[in-house]
């Protein structure tokens, strides 16, 4: 039996390749597999027919000789099966794109859909107006960062004082929303160091060198109410040049010339009057960021409405956007100065000369006009969105009376039938 299985298998050449193709491969594992089975069967079949007595030894050791042949054949059978199976996987998954290449084609890679990142609301400047390079030595830099909605003025005083800051006290009594703080660590030696802090959660430097910036910032996380995005922070800010020249102080084509022959006092009034208007800048431009986030969020409503789909918001956060939308309209036209020109320039006209021109060039009358249009609109939105819960419910109500009426009008026709 063992040789008739055996026959079959010297006349197939291809095996024959195929087993000397992976001897050397699997050489290491064939060796202690095979070695021990056919020890194993060896002396299985060979100590009964010694036992027996009935066959001669050279017969036996012909039988043992068969039996580990056929051993060896079913387990490079074996091997070589497990072989092919894993590399027809391996093919299938390496080429299985290219054969079917001709047939399918392939799609193209769908990148997922990003909003791009609008351009700063900021004043930025402009490449028309850019300096000649002789006149850049000159230029000293101004700028402006709303990092919260306030700061603590009082306590963050102390804490610069215990940096190596130092207090400004020049300002009228009138000006007191503001903390004026000076520093050696300059930019440029042209002009001296200063930092406003507004009450209303903005920082102005001027000629202030970039590490000391950063290091004022860093003050200025412990002490901020509700602050703002870093990211944020840093996207919308003002940038002006200045410059000290001869003449009054004025902004001149996106640029700040300051007179040279003014008094410490008088040039520090003037740097606020120009801080205060950057200053509401930069507020302004969070407060719109704020608006096109709450536009957002509330865009899908018109959209569903236009479908004739039914709007799933429940009524609590309805109410959520309208105190969103309300808190925002109160931030813009009654706790700043966007709307009228502060009191502190009233007796000071060279002063407001000076706050206006800037907040012209800052658009700012232009922006606030378009941030309370697009307010107007939200308002509306979110009225109609709470006058349609308010059907709703009172729809439910009726129903819920009408059901209410049904039963009490079944309980009196079953008294009178029973």
């Amino acid at each position: 039996m063992a040789v008739r299985l055996i026959n079959p298998v010297k006349q197939s050449q291809s095996f024959i390749k195929r087993t000397c193709y992976l001897s050397s491969s699997l050489r290491c594992v064939q060796q202690s597999r095979i070695g021990h089975l056919s020890c194993y069967q060896r002396n299985f079949v060979c100590s009964p027919l010694k036992n027996r007595g009935r066959r001669s030894p050279d017969y036996c050791s012909t039988a043992c000789q068969i039996i580990r042949k056929e051993t060896i054949s079913a387990q490079m059978i074996h091997l070589q099966s497990l072989y092919c199976t894993q590399f027809e996987s391996i093919k299938k998954r390496v080429y299985s794109t290219a054969t079917g290449e001709s047939k399918v084609a392939l799609k193209p890679k769908v990148q997922s859909a990003k909003r791009p990142l609008k351009g700063p609301r900021t004043k930025q400047p402009s490449r028309t107006n850019l300096p000649r390079i002789a006149d850049v030595q000159d230029l000293l830099k101004c700028t402006a960062f709303a990092t919260a909605d306030q700061y603590h003025l009082e306590n963050l005083c102390s804490d610069l004082m215990s940096s190596g800051y130092h207090e400004i006290t020049d300002l009228p009594r009138d000006a007191s929303n503001v903390l004026v703080i000076g520093t050696e660590m300059l930019a440029k030696p042209n002009d001296y160091g200063l930092i406003f802090l507004f009450r209303e959660g903005s920082v102005v430097f001027w000629n202030v060198e970039d590490k000391t910036v950063k290091r004022t910032m860093q003050i200025l996380e412990p002490h901020e109410i509700q602050p703002y995005e870093i990211a944020l922070v840093h996207w919308e800010n003002e940038e002006v040049n200045y410059r000290i020249s001869d003449g009054h102080s004025k902004l001149h084509r996106g640029e700040i010339l300051l007179n040279s022959n003014l008094e410490p006092d008088e040039s520090i009034l003037e740097k606020f009057a120009f801080s205060n208007a950057l200053s509401l800048s930069v507020k302004l431009a969070i407060w719109e960021v704020s608006l096109d986030n709450f536009v957002e969020s509330i865009q899908f409503i018109p959209e569903m409405l236009k479908a004739g789909k039914q709007v799933k918001l429940s009524r609590s956060e309805v109410m959520q956007k309208i105190g969103e939308l309300f808190a925002l309209r109160h931030r813009i036209n009654l706790s700043s100065d966007l709307l009228m020109t502060p009191d502190f320039y009233w007796d000071r006209i060279h002063l407001e000369q000076l706050y206006d021109k800037t907040c012209q060039f800052l658009n700012i009358n232009r922006r606030v006009k378009v941030i309370n249009e697009k307010l107007q609109h939200c308002t509306e939105l979110t009225d109609l969105m709470r006058n349609h819960l308010s059907e709703k419910h009172g729809l439910r109500l009726e129903w819920m009376i009408v059901i209410l009426i049904s039963i009490e009008v079944l309980f009196e026709l079953a008294r009178v039938i029973f």
